[in-house]
């Protein structure tokens, strides 16, 4: 897989994770390219690290990740390693989200890009769980890939959906703060 200045990653082999495709990658940094440079970057169910390592490349400062495969993680942790520079920083969380949001209390991020196995049951604890540690940023921005096969954009208190953006079967839903929440 090549990302950013056509740097190669490493993946799995096999179907542990569901890399973002570039379509899709390419899309969201495309919206939030004026966003990138010096942000603090979430990436929840990491996968292959694709995200965090285009992140990285476009010049996030800090990147943190939570993926609860553990080759996975090994591979994330390698790619970051030789894509980060001397001045970002950057971790991979092994574990369960759940429990792995809940380390990260206190920290606020300006951009989280949430993409779990399609089918799974994660979409509203997830959000919920952000709104309750508070790690989005005032000004921050969550995207959520999925199908709408499996799950519909919905309501969560304290976020509003801003903008929801189609691409073939995978859909991004954008969440931001209501004001004065």
């Amino acid at each position: 897989m090549r990302i950013y200045g056509n740097r190669l990653l490493k993946t799995l082999s096999g179907e542990l994770t569901r890399p973002t495709s570039a379509k899709v990658r390419e899309a969201l940094f495309n919206i939030w390219q004026g966003e990138i440079t010096g942000c603090r970057w979430l990436d929840l169910c990491a996968g292959n690290g694709s995200m965090g390592a285009e992140a990285l490349c476009r010049g996030a400062s800090i990147v943190i990740g939570i993926e609860k495969q553990g080759k996975a993680c090994k591979i994330i942790n390698e790619n970051w390693q030789n894509i980060a520079n001397h001045e970002q920083e950057f971790q991979i969380i092994k574990g369960d989200i759940l429990k792995g949001l809940k380390t990260l209390g206190g920290k606020e991020f300006d951009l989280i890009y949430f993409d779990p196995p399609y089918q799974s049951a994660l979409y509203q604890p997830v959000l919920e769980l952000i709104v309750t540690y508070k790690l989005l940023n005032e000004q921050g921005e969550i995207a959520v890939e999925h199908n709408p096969k499996f799950w519909q954009a919905a309501e969560i208190k304290g976020l509003t959906v801003v903008r929801e953006k189609h691409y073939g079967n995978t859909n991004l839903t954008f969440y931001s703060w209501i004001d004065n929440y």
